[in-house]
């Protein structure tokens, strides 16, 4: 088993743990933290989770009540339950939807519980720290700002521009992306988030909906200075297809977007498929204009779907990660 290593437990005695902070939502930054466990190094993990999402349950949950969207948070935190049968049991409850037609259909209970949590105590988190302790959670989940945000791009669609409101339909939104925004334009930053990314010995950025989960991290003043100003190693892992609301965008404009919306982000490694990747030279030059060198190796399931693989991807990020600062 697994030692615990997140809320309500000491880290394992006798070594230095690799401190790893891991930027995202939804699928994308599950797979990420179930590779990072999947590496077996001694980690300190850290998720922070956009806070945007409006649809599905997330969006009726913000849509009646002042909290958070829990849909994504509930997600890192199943990502990182421990391996003991009670916290997979516990992480099977709350990844659990109700069926039916009534008001509880479609909502996950670990939503319902986040929700009630966050009205209870007041205080986002320490509603996901009681959370993590609940299924052991080897590392902690943390939202990138206290408050919900919106999310608003402005898209061109059949040589006209057209602004779309809301983290679900700038996702599924026909159109190219020019311009992504949060609403409101400049949020506080989550203070526990800062400090995790000034302790940090990596920041890892995807895979994920990047308009929507990777880059608005880099809209959050407070976020993005402090990515800037950490002396922490960045690790960015590209997206194995376009999905629609990156039509258009190659892999190279991946790696332009973030440059493009924090000017001084520096990386240091860019790990992309093999197979995804075709010709890696306009990778890698895209990758050596934000200072990092490019990494290639198998990380997609093997039965040709565009998902990472937790194991692979794990796999990969072992000689990766292995050395510190």
């Amino acid at each position: 088993m697994r030692p615990p290593t997140g809320v309500g437990f000491a880290p394992q005695a006798g070594g230095d743990r690799i401190r790893v902070v891991a930027f995202g939502g939804g699928h994308g930054l599950s797979a990420s933290l179930r590779a990072l466990r999947a590496t077996g190094l001694p980690l300190e993990i850290t998720a922070v989770v956009t806070v945007a999402d409006d649809g599905g349950s997330s969006g009726r949950i913000r849509a009646g009540r002042d909290v958070l969207p829990p849909g994504d948070l509930r997600q890192a935190l199943a990502a990182l339950a421990g391996d003991d049968d009670l916290s997979d049991r516990t992480a099977r409850l709350m990844q659990y939807r109700f069926g039916g037609a009534d008001e509880l259909a479609g909502h996950p209970v670990g939503n319902v519980v986040l929700c009630g949590l966050m009205e209870q105590l007041g205080d986002p988190v320490a509603a996901l720290d009681q959370v993590g302790a609940m299924l052991r959670a080897v590392g902690r989940v943390l939202p990138m700002s206290n408050k919900p945000l919106g999310i608003e791009a402005d898209l061109a669609v059949d040589g006209r521009q057209i602004t779309v409101r809301g983290q679900h339909q700038v996702a599924v939104a026909q159109g190219r992306v020019l311009q992504v925004r949060l609403e409101p334009p400049e949020p506080d930053a989550c203070p526990q988030a800062l400090a995790a990314i000034a302790d940090a010995d990596w920041l890892v950025f995807g895979p994920g909906s990047w308009y929507t989960s990777v880059i608005p991290h880099l809209l959050v003043p407070q976020l993005a200075a402090a990515v800037t100003r950490s002396a922490a190693r960045r690790l960015v892992t590209l997206n194995l297809a376009a999905d629609r609301e990156t039509v258009g965008l190659s892999l190279p404009d991946h790696l332009d977007a973030l440059g493009r919306y924090l000017p001084d982000l520096k990386v240091d490694i860019v790990l992309v498929d093999r197979n995804a990747v075709g010709d890696p030279e306009p990778v890698a030059n895209a990758a050596e204009s934000l200072g990092a060198r490019i990494a290639i190796a198998p990380v997609a399931v093997q039965d040709g779907t565009a998902r990472h693989d937790p194991v692979r991807l794990g796999r990969a990020l072992v000689p990766l990660l292995g050395t510190a600062r």
